[in-house]
């Protein structure tokens, strides 16, 4: 797989498919190209684009460099637009979202960007969830819990204590234990869970912001304030789909908005 170096030397792996105008995929928290939904999805779209999928840092096959900050990510997904030839489109999910919204205040090469339910829940939450998890992520990080750190997060976005504890047993709780402490990259990203309003003000391009019809309140309701407070957004819901979003039902919308005949 090809990789490019990123502007503090972090190697960072990607892969890129099909033909036509380029359009890059920003993966959420606990996924990476071989752990996640992005490469079901390539092979939907890369009949109409060029697509590129990555690693983020310290995932798969991407390095990291210490310390972290959300410009370093900023940074590697910037030098991705330029491995395109310097235009794309980018899509991101969940803390995907947030990052390719920060990336394109900063990279005009970015033409259009989708958002797939960033978690924006701290627009009408008091905070104290929010925090509360930030605190207790970073102290089990910090101790070296990673198995617990995961779980946390788990907990944090909603899943049952059972399907926690059998989800720990399982073979797959060691792939996201390698990766847990991108979890606190994904905290910062996401700035306390609000839309970033300067950030925000910086973005000309078109934007759409879709969620789910069956996905949880707090994420669909985020998904409408972040539409509401960018102001190039435009906002789409998919009828019986939730933050585990169907490629076959998502990749149509994201054909028709980063279709190049489409302006806004």
């Amino acid at each position: 797989m090809p990789t490019l170096t990123s502007t503090d030397g972090t190697t960072i792996g990607y892969e890129r498919s099909g033909s036509g105008p380029a359009l890059i995929l920003v993966d959420g928290g606990m996924c990476y190209r071989a752990a996640g939904p992005m490469r079901p999805l390539a092979a939907l779209l890369s009949e109409a684009f060029t697509v590129f999928t990555y690693d983020r840092r310290g995932r798969g096959e991407s390095t990291d460099t210490l310390p972290y900050a959300p410009a370093r990510e900023v940074e590697d997904l910037r030098a991705l637009v330029a491995a395109a030839g310097g235009e794309a489109g980018v899509y991101g999910i969940s803390s995907g979202a947030a990052l390719a919204l920060t990336t394109a205040a900063e990279e005009p090469g970015i033409t259009k960007v989708a958002m797939y339910e960033p978690p924006y829940t701290g627009e009408f939450e008091d905070g104290t969830r929010i925090k509360e998890y930030a605190t207790e992520l970073r102290e089990l990080l910090d101790a070296g819990r990673r198995g617990d750190a995961v779980a946390r997060f788990m907990r944090h976005v909603g899943m049952p204590p059972e399907a926690i504890a059998g989800f720990r047993g399982s073979p797959a709780f060691a792939v996201l234990e390698a990766i847990a402490p991108t979890l606190a990259y994904d905290d910062e990203i996401l700035t306390e869970g609000r839309v970033p309003r300067a950030v925000a003000a910086r973005v000309t391009v078109p934007v759409v912001v879709i969620g789910g019809g069956a996905s949880p309140e707090n994420l669909r309701a985020a998904a409408k304030a972040a539409a509401d407070l960018i102001p190039t957004a435009e906002h789409r819901v998919l009828d019986g789909q939730t933050h585990d979003v169907a490629p076959d039902a998502l990749a149509p919308v994201l054909i028709d908005f980063f279709s190049p005949d489409r302006r806004g």
